[in-house]
């Protein structure tokens, strides 16, 4: 069987992957070996086009990005320039000076205020130096230590002070010349 190309002929072959034998003819083995150069000359002019228009590319990219930022950055000043005149604006109506008498007349009247609470919260007839020693004895009079304590229970020392105690049956006795209806004054 011959082929269809009139170069090349094939003979079958016992090969289980190849069914052809191709050996080429003397007189066209030069015309083949021209052919695969034009060929490999091709490919790489198509390999040199395709690298100068990817570099082009690269280049316009980068030309746009370049000018983009540019963009932004004198975006950006304009937002600069605009908030420094804003600002300048409204320090124009700051006086540092008012600022730091305000500051003071706060320190001043916060002074004033802890003093106020210091006064108000003196103690009276309570010694300012208490003896933890002194504190600690107490502590064991009261024997506290010694029982516990239930879950529902209250301690005594925080039970009612004005709550009666348990073993009083009546209501106390209202002393002699005391009513229980309210007096009104009369305006004059």
């Amino acid at each position: 069987m011959i082929p269809s190309t009139p170069h090349i002929y094939g003979r079958y072959t016992s090969r289980p992957y190849c069914n052809y034998t191709i050996t080429l003819l003397p007189g066209y083995q030069n015309a083949v070996q021209q052919r695969a150069l034009r060929t490999l000359k091709q490919k790489r002019m198509y390999e040199n086009q395709l690298l100068q228009l990817q570099q082009q590319t690269f280049n316009m990219e980068q030309a746009a990005m370049t000018t983009e930022n540019l963009k932004n950055t004198m975006a950006t000043v304009d937002a600069m320039r605009v908030a420094n005149k804003e600002m300048k604006k409204q320090y124009k109506g700051i006086d540092i000076d008012k600022i730091e008498s305000i500051h003071y007349d706060m320190e001043d009247l916060i002074e004033q205020a802890n003093e106020i609470q210091e006064s108000l919260g003196r103690s009276y007839g309570v010694p300012d130096e208490v003896d933890e020693a002194d504190l600690q004895a107490e502590l064991d009079a009261l024997g506290l230590d010694d029982e516990p304590i239930g879950e529902n229970e209250t301690p005594s020392y925080l039970q009612d002070s004005t709550a009666l105690p348990d073993f009083v049956d009546s209501a106390p006795v209202e002393e002699l010349g005391q009513t229980n209806a309210p007096t009104a004054e009369v305006a004059r």
